[in-house]
């Protein structure tokens, strides 16, 4: 790993360069953050199973032709990716009421909302990555009205899809987060690409029946167990890491 190029490195993974012109290597680390990187922790295995549970949604996905960058899954905390040029938003889709969407309008947590609401954050730790609305992300330039007509219908597509597949092995989708790039080919055609991952770490997710929190909540809100809910989710999906015994040593959790 030393040998390769680092291109980025963000709070949860490690972009290196691809062993192909236009991919990467996205390496996925046990690293923990919450609250725009105030609280921060390792929660050892968390990466193998990010992997995997991203490689599995993103795979479904591409089964269904929603465009994304992944190509395939290298070793237990690898995949390979097509290098696209990200916008810098967040989108997030919410289906229940959590996080700060009940605490800016009062809502209590796990209140059903009347439908599916999408809202856009500006990717921008050093400002929290503020939320903003369609006139802010194209008058700065962030994305054209015509990647927005792109990115809202994905959004809406991807949501309605992992919520059904959620609902069917007992696990509510509550709201989750997405970010999308620009995918250009070999005669400058751009097209709009899901990118990033989709895991627990991006997601919150409730047991249908219970409400108990399988995601990074149990983390923010020092809950406990993060790693086995993590596991959990990743079981009831049909995937179990194929984790060394050397993957998983070290602290469990540090904050």
């Amino acid at each position: 790993m030393s040998r390769r190029k680092r291109i980025y490195e963000g709070k949860a993974k490690v972009l290196y360069e691809g062993p192909e012109p236009g991919t990467l290597v996205q390496y996925f680390k046990d690293d923990a953050t919450a609250f725009n990187n105030q609280k921060r922790g390792v929660i050892t295995g968390k990466g193998v199973i990010n992997n995997r549970i991203s490689e599995y949604l993103f795979t479904r996905l591409n089964e269904i032709g929603v465009p994304t960058h992944f190509v395939r899954r290298l070793n237990m905390r690898e995949q390979l990716i097509r290098e696209v040029e990200i916008i810098p938003l967040e989108v997030v889709v919410r289906n229940v009421a959590a996080g700060s969407l009940s605490q800016r309008l009062g809502i209590a947590e796990g209140t059903a909302l009347p439908r599916s609401i999408v809202e856009y954050y500006y990717k921008n730790d050093k400002l929290g990555d503020p939320m903003v609305s369609e006139e802010h992300i194209t008058a700065f330039g962030w994305a054209a009205p015509q990647d927005l007509d792109d990115i809202l219908p994905l959004a809406l597509r991807i949501n309605d899809f992992l919520s059904g597949l959620f609902f069917g092995v007992g696990i509510r989708l509550v709201d989750f987060k997405l970010e999308f790039g620009r995918l250009w080919n070999e005669n400058d055609e751009m097209r709009i690409v899901l990118a990033d991952e989709i895991s627990p770490d991006s997601c919150r997710l409730w047991d249908l029946k219970t409400n108990e929190k399988m995601d990074k909540d149990r983390f923010r809100r020092d809950l406990g167990n993060v790693v086995e809910a993590y596991q959990e989710v990743a079981r009831r999906l049909g995937i179990m890491p194929e984790a060394a015994a050397q993957d998983l040593k070290g602290p469990k959790t540090m904050q």
